[in-house]
């Protein structure tokens, strides 16, 4: 029996073999576009290129789910299919995947297809895929059973981030010019957190890092048991930032492990500049 992990690309993975003939991780692209520029957020996507043309760019940048034909053409390159999406309440990637569902489920009623809205982005989808994995190789490929592990996983996951580049809210519309001039002006940094039903609510401002990254780490403390709980820091360009919360969150919590990721297009869209995205 042949398994496909599937997200899309807001998880900032590319796609890779993982079991050679047993198990494969196909990340889906969206679309980023930025003035009369189509940025395709697969691995051939320079991020730099990206974020330099949507600080040059005068006017609101926007993004393009997948196709459902995208989603279908990896649910029928295997025998079962996981997927996991960014929220449902934040893109058309989750209703694209399951309307890819139901058309492969039509002509191939044979194959098991799971789609999961993670409710967040980022680390998130990086987590499911970790546990799908580790549930697949613990022997669990009773289909019905590992979608229930993976629905209640998702459910205990929590998302934190911060941003203190607002370009690209202004640009938008989400922000007002002066606000976001006057937020970057002072050093603030907007501390924000992915509900429970996958919208973003602010939950606080700090100024300069050091209080921004003592924000974050209060928000895990706060928030969650972390007793083995396993952290992912997404960054745009804040490598720096990453490793420096990675070691206050390893001195002051209990975690399992921490991991840094680079941001690839769709969350470096979204973060922006030094950017950070945390998942645990």
């Amino acid at each position: 029996m042949t398994w496909n992990l599937v997200c899309d690309s807001s998880s900032d993975l590319t796609s890779a073999q993982l079991v050679p003939g047993k198990l494969t991780l196909t990340v889906v692209p969206l679309t980023l576009l930025v003035g009369d520029r189509e940025f395709r957020d697969d691995a051939r996507l320079d991020v730099d290129e990206l974020l330099h043309h949507m600080s040059a760019a005068s006017g609101p940048s926007s993004t393009a789910c997948p196709s459902p034909a995208a989603f279908a053409e990896a649910f029928e390159s295997a025998d079962c299919s996981l997927c996991f999406t960014i929220s449902g309440n934040l893109s058309g990637t989750y209703a694209a995947a399951v309307t890819a569902r139901d058309m492969v489920l039509e002509q191939h009623p044979e194959k098991k297809i799971f789609v999961l809205d993670s409710k967040s982005t980022a680390g998130a989808l990086v987590l499911l895929i970790r546990k799908a994995r580790a549930l697949l190789e613990e022997g669990l490929e009773d289909f019905e059973a590992l979608c229930r592990r993976l629905q209640e996983y998702q459910a205990s996951l929590r998302t934190v981030f911060t941003l203190e580049n607002f370009d690209n809210l202004v640009k938008n519309g989400r922000m007002k010019p002066l606000l976001g001039s006057l937020l970057h002006t002072l050093g603030v940094h907007v501390v924000a957190e992915g509900t429970r039903e996958g919208t973003i609510k602010m939950v606080g401002k700090a100024r300069g890092e050091r209080s921004t990254l003592r924000a974050l780490l209060s928000y895990l403390q706060t928030n969650k048991d972390c007793h083995q709980a396993e952290v992912v820091i997404s960054h745009c360009n804040n490598l720096d930032g990453a490793q420096k919360l990675k070691e206050m969150i390893q001195k002051a919590l209990p975690v399992k492990s921490v991991s840094t990721l680079a941001c690839r297009g769709l969350t470096s869209f979204y973060a922006m500049e030094k950017g950070l995205i945390v998942v645990f």
